[in-house]
């Protein structure tokens, strides 16, 4: 037996066991998130594990259609929920870098009509406690119309205020994203979901959008809620609502709900884990700058204490014991989605169910907690 026998049958062995190595982790990964999607009867769940500047995992499991049985695929895609407010926070910031606004501005003066909190009526709201849920703002009166908090517009506008000052306390508030995105539509010329498409999307090479009519139907994931009473699920087509009609009459920096900067995005869990690298690497992804490593960091550092929340980035210590991620969570239709990066480490997760048993625990479904901890055990503690 020569030489290079011997060392082409050692080279053989390597690649084999290499091979059957990556097989068995795999196959594990995947056991165990076919056994939580169980637990929970997940209808369909994609993943995307991150490490550095790479996509070192990513899946599909369940369907994406109950009545077609149709599979899902890494391709599809899905309205992430309020994921999406990190978008419209990311378009601020690179408007802020231009000079052309500041996160100290008075927000009023940038929506163009009064905003005020009643009590306290000399205080000022700026756009940086709109962009962290500091600004005394609620939801009570709907936040898929500006109308609801305009005075010109709605009689009984005060009642979108809360009890305390601005900036002094915190409350989650869907419509401070509707409004922001109205800012980045004036201050920018251009309809929020091009905005978002011609500044971050196109130039990080990704597929996705605010905009339905622009997007690829048959990628759409269906997202299930689940009815108790009847232990079924059920559609949620709203999730998908062309708005055709109502875009004819589009009002630059009025009309942006109608893209739901709060919570509208459509993407993949691949290309979300794409744009998550954009800040988990302080704006750069693949030598791409979206923002500067400065509004990187002031994303992500918390303005509220008692939340950890930052600029639509927050940071969370309860999903993985002692590790903590920086990120968000999404839920709306049924959907639950998670993106969260840990700075430190330089490693990612994101994780999108559209539709499965409600289970939350501190603020997050169960079903995120546990397939993100899977992941990080099995690709990164792994690898480290």
């Amino acid at each position: 037996m020569n030489k290079h026998f011997i060392k082409q049958l050692a080279f053989l062995q390597l690649f084999l066991f290499a091979a059957l190595s990556s097989f068995s982790q795999e196959s594990k990964i995947t056991q165990q998130l076919d056994s939580i999607m169980d637990k929970y009867k997940a209808v369909g769940m994609a993943v995307a594990v991150v490490k550095g500047e790479d996509v070192i995992y990513s899946n599909a499991f369940g369907l994406k259609d109950i009545d077609q049985q149709l599979k899902l695929t890494t391709k599809d895609i899905f309205r992430i929920a309020s994921i999406s407010k990190s978008f419209s926070a990311t378009a601020i910031m690179q408007l802020v870098e231009q000079g052309k606004i500041s996160l100290a501005d008075d927000f009023g003066n940038l929506i163009g009509f009064k905003v005020r909190n009643p009590k306290f009526p000399n205080k000022v709201i700026t756009l940086k406690m709109i962009l962290s849920h500091t600004s005394s703002i609620n939801d009570s009166k709907g936040y898929f119309s500006l109308d609801s908090i305009n005075p010109e517009k709605n009689p009984n506008w005060e009642k979108c205020y809360n009890n305390y000052e601005p900036g002094k306390g915190y409350q989650y508030c869907n419509l401070n994203f509707n409004m922001v995105g109205a800012v980045v539509e004036k201050i920018s010329n251009e309809r929020f979901d091009n905005y978002i498409k011609n500044h971050i999307l196109n130039p990080l090479g990704l597929y996705g959008g605010y905009c339905i009519d622009s997007l690829t139907s048959n990628l759409f994931s269906t997202l299930y809620e689940y009815n108790a009473a009847a232990k079924k699920f059920n559609a949620s087509p709203a999730a998908y609502n062309p708005r055709t009609e109502e875009l004819k009459q589009y009002v630059n920096g009025y009309s942006t709900p109608l893209f739901s900067p709060t919570g509208g995005m459509k993407i993949s869990a691949i290309d979300l884990a794409k744009y998550m690298t954009m800040h988990l690497n302080k704006g750069t992804y693949k030598g791409v700058q979206i923002i500067t490593k400065k509004s990187a960091k002031t994303m992500q550092k918390p303005i509220s204490k008692e939340e950890n929340y930052g600029l639509a980035i927050e940071t969370n210590n309860q999903i993985i014991e002692g590790v903590a991620l920086t990120g968000h969570t999404g839920s709306a239709y049924g959907l639950y989605s998670a993106m969260f990066f840990n700075p430190k480490d330089k490693f990612g997760i994101v994780v999108i169910v559209n539709g499965c048993l409600p289970a939350f625990r501190k603020g997050t479904h169960e079903i995120l907690i546990q397939t993100i901890n899977s992941l990080y055990s099995n690709l990164i503690v792994n690898q480290n």
